[in-house]
Protein backbone atom coordinates (compact mmCIF):
# COMPACT_ATOMS: atom_id res chain seq x y z
CA UNK A 1 0.00 0.00 0.00
CA UNK A 2 1.41 3.38 -0.93
CA UNK A 3 1.48 6.63 1.04
CA UNK A 4 -1.87 8.27 0.79
CA UNK A 5 -1.22 11.59 1.75
CA UNK A 6 1.75 14.31 2.41
CA UNK A 7 1.88 13.60 6.66
CA UNK A 8 4.54 16.64 6.50
CA UNK A 9 2.31 18.93 4.77
CA UNK A 10 -0.56 17.80 7.20
CA UNK A 11 1.35 18.67 10.46
CA UNK A 12 2.43 21.71 8.81
CA UNK A 13 -1.23 23.35 8.17
CA UNK A 14 -2.18 21.64 11.56
CA UNK A 15 0.50 23.77 13.40
CA UNK A 16 2.28 20.58 14.70
CA UNK A 17 5.09 20.65 12.33
CA UNK A 18 8.29 21.79 14.59
CA UNK A 19 11.79 20.84 13.51
CA UNK A 20 12.72 18.46 10.87
CA UNK A 21 16.59 17.10 10.13
CA UNK A 22 16.27 17.52 6.38
CA UNK A 23 13.99 19.85 4.72
CA UNK A 24 12.99 17.28 2.12
CA UNK A 25 12.14 14.87 4.68
CA UNK A 26 8.43 15.52 2.53
CA UNK A 27 10.14 13.95 -0.54
CA UNK A 28 11.47 11.14 1.69
CA UNK A 29 7.93 10.16 3.15
CA UNK A 30 6.45 10.39 -0.16
CA UNK A 31 7.33 6.16 0.00
CA UNK A 32 6.09 4.31 3.02
CA UNK A 33 8.55 4.29 5.50
CA UNK A 34 8.67 2.65 9.37
CA UNK A 35 8.06 5.13 11.96
CA UNK A 36 8.85 5.31 15.95
CA UNK A 37 8.05 7.30 18.79
CA UNK A 38 8.99 5.85 22.18
CA UNK A 39 6.75 6.22 25.45
CA UNK A 40 8.64 5.86 28.87
CA UNK A 41 6.19 4.09 31.73
CA UNK A 42 6.61 6.16 34.53
CA UNK A 43 2.93 5.84 35.25
CA UNK A 44 0.28 2.89 34.50
CA UNK A 45 -1.23 4.70 32.34
CA UNK A 46 -0.40 7.52 29.30
CA UNK A 47 -1.93 11.30 29.80
CA UNK A 48 -2.85 13.87 27.42
CA UNK A 49 0.17 14.73 27.75
CA UNK A 50 1.47 12.07 25.26
CA UNK A 51 -1.82 12.34 23.11
CA UNK A 52 0.24 14.31 20.48
CA UNK A 53 2.55 11.64 19.87
CA UNK A 54 0.01 9.21 20.19
CA UNK A 55 -1.94 11.08 17.01
CA UNK A 56 1.00 11.43 15.37
CA UNK A 57 1.90 8.10 14.99
CA UNK A 58 -1.86 7.47 13.99
CA UNK A 59 -1.56 9.98 11.32
CA UNK A 60 1.66 8.39 10.23
CA UNK A 61 -0.03 5.21 10.10
CA UNK A 62 -3.20 6.31 8.29
CA UNK A 63 -1.16 7.82 5.66
CA UNK A 64 0.47 4.44 4.75
CA UNK A 65 3.47 4.57 7.00
CA UNK A 66 3.97 1.65 9.30
CA UNK A 67 4.62 2.42 13.10
CA UNK A 68 6.43 1.67 15.51
CA UNK A 69 5.39 1.91 19.50
CA UNK A 70 8.53 1.38 21.71
CA UNK A 71 7.41 1.36 25.33
CA UNK A 72 10.92 2.19 27.25
CA UNK A 73 11.19 -0.87 29.71
CA UNK A 74 14.59 -0.03 29.96
CA UNK A 75 14.91 3.88 29.45
CA UNK A 76 11.40 4.00 32.11
CA UNK A 77 14.29 2.51 34.88
CA UNK A 78 16.10 5.97 34.08
CA UNK A 79 14.00 8.73 33.24
CA UNK A 80 14.29 11.12 30.56
CA UNK A 81 15.62 14.25 31.51
CA UNK A 82 14.10 16.18 28.66
CA UNK A 83 11.38 18.54 29.62
CA UNK A 84 12.14 18.04 33.12
CA UNK A 85 12.88 20.36 35.93
CA UNK A 86 13.84 17.27 38.83
CA UNK A 87 15.10 13.96 38.20
CA UNK A 88 12.17 10.80 37.94
CA UNK A 89 11.69 8.81 40.74
CA UNK A 90 13.33 5.33 40.17
CA UNK A 91 11.02 2.52 39.51
CA UNK A 92 11.68 -1.22 40.75
CA UNK A 93 11.66 -3.43 37.20
CA UNK A 94 7.80 -5.18 38.26
CA UNK A 95 6.02 -1.91 38.77
CA UNK A 96 7.63 -1.16 35.48
CA UNK A 97 6.40 -4.02 34.01
CA UNK A 98 2.81 -3.81 34.97
CA UNK A 99 3.33 -0.16 33.28
CA UNK A 100 4.43 -1.34 29.86
CA UNK A 101 1.15 -3.76 29.80
CA UNK A 102 -1.12 -0.67 30.92
CA UNK A 103 0.35 0.95 27.95
CA UNK A 104 0.27 -1.05 25.55
CA UNK A 105 -3.62 -1.61 25.90
CA UNK A 106 -4.31 2.29 25.84
CA UNK A 107 -2.15 2.77 22.64
CA UNK A 108 -3.84 -0.12 20.88
CA UNK A 109 -7.30 1.57 21.30
CA UNK A 110 -5.59 4.80 18.94
CA UNK A 111 -3.38 2.55 16.65
CA UNK A 112 -3.97 -0.18 14.80
CA UNK A 113 -1.41 -3.28 15.86
CA UNK A 114 -3.82 -5.84 13.78
CA UNK A 115 -3.90 -4.81 9.86
CA UNK A 116 -1.64 -6.88 8.31
CA UNK A 117 -0.29 -4.80 5.52
CA UNK A 118 0.27 -1.45 7.66
CA UNK A 119 -0.41 -2.79 10.87
CA UNK A 120 1.52 -0.92 13.67
CA UNK A 121 4.78 -2.82 15.99
CA UNK A 122 4.69 -2.47 19.79
CA UNK A 123 8.18 -3.21 21.28
CA UNK A 124 9.95 -2.82 24.68
CA UNK A 125 14.01 -1.84 24.54
CA UNK A 126 14.41 -4.34 28.00
CA UNK A 127 14.31 -7.10 25.47
CA UNK A 128 17.37 -5.72 23.56
CA UNK A 129 19.12 -3.71 26.75
CA UNK A 130 18.57 -6.04 29.04
CA UNK A 131 21.80 -8.46 28.70
CA UNK A 132 23.91 -5.56 27.49
CA UNK A 133 26.81 -5.31 30.07
CA UNK A 134 27.90 -2.24 31.30
CA UNK A 135 31.37 -2.45 29.92
CA UNK A 136 30.32 -3.98 26.47
CA UNK A 137 27.68 -0.38 26.40
CA UNK A 138 30.61 1.79 27.02
CA UNK A 139 32.93 0.24 24.34
CA UNK A 140 30.33 -0.31 21.48
CA UNK A 141 28.18 2.80 21.79
CA UNK A 142 29.52 5.40 24.94
CA UNK A 143 33.00 6.20 23.05
CA UNK A 144 31.09 7.12 20.19
CA UNK A 145 29.35 10.04 21.62
CA UNK A 146 31.41 13.36 22.92
CA UNK A 147 30.55 14.52 26.29
CA UNK A 148 31.13 18.20 24.72
CA UNK A 149 28.74 17.90 22.00
CA UNK A 150 25.88 16.50 24.73
CA UNK A 151 26.62 19.35 26.74
CA UNK A 152 25.21 21.59 23.77
CA UNK A 153 21.85 19.63 23.60
CA UNK A 154 18.78 21.36 25.20
CA UNK A 155 17.66 18.93 27.30
CA UNK A 156 21.30 18.92 28.96
CA UNK A 157 22.01 22.90 29.17
CA UNK A 158 18.76 23.23 31.27
CA UNK A 159 19.22 20.79 33.72
CA UNK A 160 22.86 21.60 34.81
CA UNK A 161 21.72 25.36 34.84
CA UNK A 162 19.26 24.00 37.31
CA UNK A 163 19.29 24.14 40.96
CA UNK A 164 18.62 20.32 41.03
CA UNK A 165 21.31 19.74 38.51
CA UNK A 166 22.02 16.47 36.52
CA UNK A 167 22.62 13.41 37.85
CA UNK A 168 25.10 10.72 35.82
CA UNK A 169 22.03 8.27 35.29
CA UNK A 170 19.75 11.16 33.57
CA UNK A 171 22.96 12.03 31.40
CA UNK A 172 23.00 8.19 29.64
CA UNK A 173 19.76 8.47 28.39
CA UNK A 174 20.63 9.99 25.45
CA UNK A 175 23.05 7.25 24.91
CA UNK A 176 20.21 4.65 25.11
CA UNK A 177 17.50 6.44 23.27
CA UNK A 178 19.88 6.68 20.53
CA UNK A 179 20.98 2.80 20.56
CA UNK A 180 16.98 2.29 20.47
CA UNK A 181 16.99 3.95 17.66
CA UNK A 182 19.98 2.19 15.84
CA UNK A 183 18.68 -1.15 17.27
CA UNK A 184 14.83 -0.50 15.41
CA UNK A 185 16.83 0.56 12.10
CA UNK A 186 18.64 -3.07 11.81
CA UNK A 187 15.89 -5.15 13.19
CA UNK A 188 12.69 -3.37 11.67
CA UNK A 189 13.96 -0.91 9.00
CA UNK A 190 13.37 2.22 10.81
CA UNK A 191 14.22 5.13 9.34
CA UNK A 192 12.59 7.84 10.79
CA UNK A 193 11.79 8.91 14.28
CA UNK A 194 9.24 10.95 15.72
CA UNK A 195 8.50 13.14 18.59
CA UNK A 196 7.80 16.40 20.90
CA UNK A 197 10.17 19.09 20.57
CA UNK A 198 12.36 18.55 23.73
CA UNK A 199 13.03 15.13 22.38
CA UNK A 200 15.33 17.27 19.42
CA UNK A 201 18.82 16.65 20.92
CA UNK A 202 18.11 13.04 21.65
CA UNK A 203 16.97 12.03 18.18
CA UNK A 204 19.56 13.95 16.58
CA UNK A 205 22.44 11.64 18.64
CA UNK A 206 20.16 8.62 17.29
CA UNK A 207 20.60 10.22 14.31
CA UNK A 208 24.13 10.94 14.50
CA UNK A 209 24.85 7.22 16.05
CA UNK A 210 23.55 5.47 13.05
CA UNK A 211 25.77 7.65 10.79
CA UNK A 212 29.20 6.52 12.88
CA UNK A 213 28.00 2.83 13.59
CA UNK A 214 25.71 1.86 10.17
CA UNK A 215 26.81 4.61 7.96
CA UNK A 216 23.24 5.05 7.27
CA UNK A 217 21.35 8.37 6.78
CA UNK A 218 18.19 8.39 9.19
CA UNK A 219 15.57 11.07 10.26
CA UNK A 220 13.95 12.80 12.75
CA UNK A 221 10.91 15.00 12.87
CA UNK A 222 9.79 17.08 16.11
CA UNK A 223 6.34 18.31 16.92
CA UNK A 224 4.95 21.56 19.13
CA UNK A 225 3.56 20.87 22.58
CA UNK A 226 0.01 21.20 23.08
CA UNK A 227 0.33 24.63 25.03
CA UNK A 228 -2.29 26.83 26.56
CA UNK A 229 -2.29 30.33 25.49
CA UNK A 230 -0.48 31.30 28.96
CA UNK A 231 2.52 29.12 27.48
CA UNK A 232 1.33 26.15 30.28
CA UNK A 233 0.91 22.86 29.02
CA UNK A 234 -2.43 21.39 28.60
CA UNK A 235 -3.72 18.64 29.96
CA UNK A 236 -3.97 18.95 34.00
CA UNK A 237 -7.31 19.36 35.67
CA UNK A 238 -7.90 20.63 39.29
CA UNK A 239 -7.21 17.40 40.65
CA UNK A 240 -4.03 16.89 38.60
CA UNK A 241 -3.10 15.26 35.36
CA UNK A 242 -5.53 14.02 32.81
CA UNK A 243 -5.34 10.41 32.46
CA UNK A 244 -6.47 7.88 29.48
CA UNK A 245 -7.22 5.43 31.96
CA UNK A 246 -10.73 5.89 32.76
CA UNK A 247 -10.21 4.46 35.96
CA UNK A 248 -7.92 7.45 36.67
CA UNK A 249 -9.96 9.83 35.17
CA UNK A 250 -13.54 9.01 33.93
CA UNK A 251 -14.71 9.17 30.36
CA UNK A 252 -17.17 11.71 31.62
CA UNK A 253 -13.99 14.03 33.30
CA UNK A 254 -12.12 13.37 30.43
CA UNK A 255 -15.18 14.78 28.24
CA UNK A 256 -15.79 18.12 30.44
CA UNK A 257 -12.68 18.84 30.17
CA UNK A 258 -12.34 19.30 26.60
CA UNK A 259 -16.05 20.69 26.26
CA UNK A 260 -14.48 23.51 29.15
CA UNK A 261 -11.29 23.97 27.25
CA UNK A 262 -11.14 28.54 26.88
CA UNK A 263 -11.61 29.67 23.06
CA UNK A 264 -8.59 31.02 23.36
CA UNK A 265 -6.96 27.07 23.50
CA UNK A 266 -9.45 25.35 21.89
CA UNK A 267 -8.20 25.94 18.17
CA UNK A 268 -4.89 24.30 18.37
CA UNK A 269 -6.20 21.26 20.45
CA UNK A 270 -8.93 20.94 17.57
CA UNK A 271 -6.23 20.67 14.84
CA UNK A 272 -3.47 18.68 16.88
CA UNK A 273 -6.45 15.91 17.80
CA UNK A 274 -8.99 15.76 15.06
CA UNK A 275 -9.09 13.31 11.81
CA UNK A 276 -11.23 16.37 10.07
CA UNK A 277 -9.44 17.31 6.47
CA UNK A 278 -8.16 20.84 6.05
CA UNK A 279 -10.78 22.69 3.89
CA UNK A 280 -13.98 20.83 6.40
CA UNK A 281 -11.58 21.31 10.16
CA UNK A 282 -11.35 25.50 9.01
CA UNK A 283 -15.14 25.59 8.26
CA UNK A 284 -15.52 24.39 11.10
CA UNK A 285 -13.24 26.85 12.67
CA UNK A 286 -14.80 29.77 11.04
CA UNK A 287 -18.35 28.44 12.14
CA UNK A 288 -16.85 28.55 15.55
CA UNK A 289 -15.81 31.38 15.57
CA UNK A 290 -18.81 33.32 14.33
CA UNK A 291 -20.76 31.41 17.20
CA UNK A 292 -18.74 31.37 20.41
CA UNK A 293 -20.98 30.65 23.07
CA UNK A 294 -21.90 27.31 21.36
CA UNK A 295 -18.74 25.47 21.65
CA UNK A 296 -18.78 24.11 18.42
CA UNK A 297 -15.00 22.85 18.55
CA UNK A 298 -14.85 21.87 21.96
CA UNK A 299 -17.80 19.81 21.37
CA UNK A 300 -16.24 18.13 18.70
CA UNK A 301 -12.76 17.56 20.01
CA UNK A 302 -14.38 16.03 23.16
CA UNK A 303 -16.48 13.69 21.39
CA UNK A 304 -14.20 12.69 19.06
CA UNK A 305 -11.01 11.87 21.88
CA UNK A 306 -13.42 10.60 24.39
CA UNK A 307 -14.73 7.71 21.40
CA UNK A 308 -10.84 6.95 20.59
CA UNK A 309 -9.67 6.82 24.52
CA UNK A 310 -12.67 5.18 25.72
CA UNK A 311 -14.92 3.55 23.06
CA UNK A 312 -18.36 3.81 22.04
CA UNK A 313 -19.22 2.48 25.48
CA UNK A 314 -17.38 5.38 27.16
CA UNK A 315 -18.26 8.44 25.06
CA UNK A 316 -22.36 6.89 25.49
CA UNK A 317 -21.36 7.52 28.87
CA UNK A 318 -19.83 10.74 29.36
CA UNK A 319 -22.69 11.82 27.02
CA UNK A 320 -25.34 10.17 29.64
CA UNK A 321 -23.39 11.77 32.41
CA UNK A 322 -23.96 15.10 31.10
CA UNK A 323 -27.47 14.99 30.43
CA UNK A 324 -27.88 14.09 34.57
CA UNK A 325 -25.77 16.95 35.35
CA UNK A 326 -28.12 19.35 33.78
CA UNK A 327 -31.14 17.68 34.87
CA UNK A 328 -31.83 14.08 33.67
CA UNK A 329 -33.50 11.42 35.77
CA UNK A 330 -30.68 10.11 37.70
CA UNK A 331 -30.87 5.56 37.67
CA UNK A 332 -29.03 2.57 37.42
CA UNK A 333 -25.12 4.11 37.85
CA UNK A 334 -22.37 2.87 40.24
CA UNK A 335 -21.19 4.59 43.20
CA UNK A 336 -18.44 5.23 41.09
CA UNK A 337 -19.88 6.67 38.14
CA UNK A 338 -21.99 8.97 40.51
CA UNK A 339 -19.00 9.91 42.37
CA UNK A 340 -17.22 11.32 39.16
CA UNK A 341 -19.70 13.21 37.76
CA UNK A 342 -20.64 14.95 41.08
CA UNK A 343 -16.78 15.03 42.26
CA UNK A 344 -17.06 18.48 42.81
CA UNK A 345 -20.50 18.62 44.73
CA UNK A 346 -20.65 18.80 48.78
CA UNK A 347 -21.15 15.14 50.11
CA UNK A 348 -22.07 13.66 53.65
CA UNK A 349 -21.90 10.34 54.64
CA UNK A 350 -24.75 8.92 56.99
CA UNK A 351 -25.70 5.73 58.26
CA UNK A 352 -27.30 3.08 56.54
CA UNK A 353 -29.07 2.43 58.98
CA UNK A 354 -30.42 5.74 59.25
CA UNK A 355 -31.63 4.72 55.49
CA UNK A 356 -33.40 1.38 55.84
CA UNK A 357 -35.29 3.16 59.01
CA UNK A 358 -36.68 5.61 57.02
CA UNK A 359 -36.72 8.33 59.41
CA UNK A 360 -34.81 10.81 57.40
CA UNK A 361 -37.10 13.38 55.95
CA UNK A 362 -36.39 15.31 52.78
CA UNK A 363 -36.67 18.27 55.02
CA UNK A 364 -33.70 17.00 56.99
CA UNK A 365 -32.09 15.65 54.18
CA UNK A 366 -31.54 19.20 52.80
CA UNK A 367 -30.29 20.37 55.56
CA UNK A 368 -28.11 18.26 56.39
CA UNK A 369 -26.89 18.00 52.26
CA UNK A 370 -25.95 22.13 52.81
CA UNK A 371 -28.81 22.85 50.67
CA UNK A 372 -31.05 24.90 52.74
CA UNK A 373 -29.62 26.89 55.98
CA UNK A 374 -33.35 25.77 57.99
CA UNK A 375 -35.59 22.94 57.93
CA UNK A 376 -38.07 26.21 56.95
CA UNK A 377 -35.89 26.75 54.36
CA UNK A 378 -36.16 23.36 53.29
CA UNK A 379 -39.71 23.23 53.14
CA UNK A 380 -40.17 26.30 51.17
CA UNK A 381 -37.96 24.94 48.41
CA UNK A 382 -39.98 21.39 48.39
CA UNK A 383 -43.57 23.32 48.18
CA UNK A 384 -42.10 25.89 45.62
CA UNK A 385 -41.30 22.56 43.24
CA UNK A 386 -37.60 23.24 43.21
CA UNK A 387 -36.93 19.56 45.47
CA UNK A 388 -35.25 16.97 43.40
CA UNK A 389 -34.31 13.57 44.80
CA UNK A 390 -31.58 11.64 41.36
CA UNK A 391 -33.39 14.58 39.38
CA UNK A 392 -37.04 13.59 40.24
CA UNK A 393 -38.70 16.19 41.51
CA UNK A 394 -40.18 15.85 45.29
CA UNK A 395 -43.02 17.74 46.34
CA UNK A 396 -44.24 16.04 49.35
CA UNK A 397 -42.87 17.90 52.47
CA UNK A 398 -43.28 14.38 54.68
CA UNK A 399 -41.49 12.40 52.52
CA UNK A 400 -38.60 10.19 54.22
CA UNK A 401 -35.82 8.69 52.25
CA UNK A 402 -35.24 5.11 51.87
CA UNK A 403 -33.50 2.77 50.22
CA UNK A 404 -35.68 2.94 47.16
CA UNK A 405 -34.43 6.11 46.17
CA UNK A 406 -30.40 5.11 46.61
CA UNK A 407 -29.32 6.00 42.49
CA UNK A 408 -26.65 3.49 43.31
CA UNK A 409 -25.16 1.28 46.15
CA UNK A 410 -24.86 3.99 48.55
CA UNK A 411 -25.38 7.50 47.13
CA UNK A 412 -28.88 9.54 46.76
CA UNK A 413 -28.70 12.78 44.65
CA UNK A 414 -30.16 15.54 46.32
CA UNK A 415 -30.79 19.54 43.87
CA UNK A 416 -32.32 21.76 45.19
CA UNK A 417 -33.55 24.46 41.89
CA UNK A 418 -31.10 23.91 38.72
CA UNK A 419 -28.31 23.40 39.75
CA UNK A 420 -27.46 23.03 42.96
CA UNK A 421 -26.51 19.56 43.93
CA UNK A 422 -25.15 17.53 46.93
CA UNK A 423 -24.53 13.71 48.25
CA UNK A 424 -25.47 12.03 50.22
CA UNK A 425 -23.78 8.21 51.03
CA UNK A 426 -25.53 5.75 53.52
CA UNK A 427 -22.56 4.02 54.72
Amino acid sequence: MGVTFDVVKEMTWRGLLNQTTDEKIGEFLATPRVVYNGFDPTADSLHVGHLVAIMNLRRFQRAGHKPIALVGGATGMIGDPSGRSSERNLQTLDQIQHNVECIQSQLARFIDFEDKTKGARLVNNYDWLKDFSYLAFLRDVGKLFQVNVMLTKDSVKSRLDSDSGLSYTEFSYMLLQSYDFVHLYKAYGCEVQIGGSDQWGNITAGIDLARRTEGVQLYGLTSKLLLKSDGQKMGKSASGALWLDANKTSPYQFYQYWINVDDADIENAFKFFTDLGEEEANALIEEHRANLGQRILQKQVAKELTTLAHGEEGINAALKATEIFFGAEISALSDAELVSIFADVPSQELSRERLEAGDLSILDAFVLAGLAKTKSDARRAVQQGGAYINNRQCTDVAHALCVADLASETVVVLRSGKKRYALLRFI
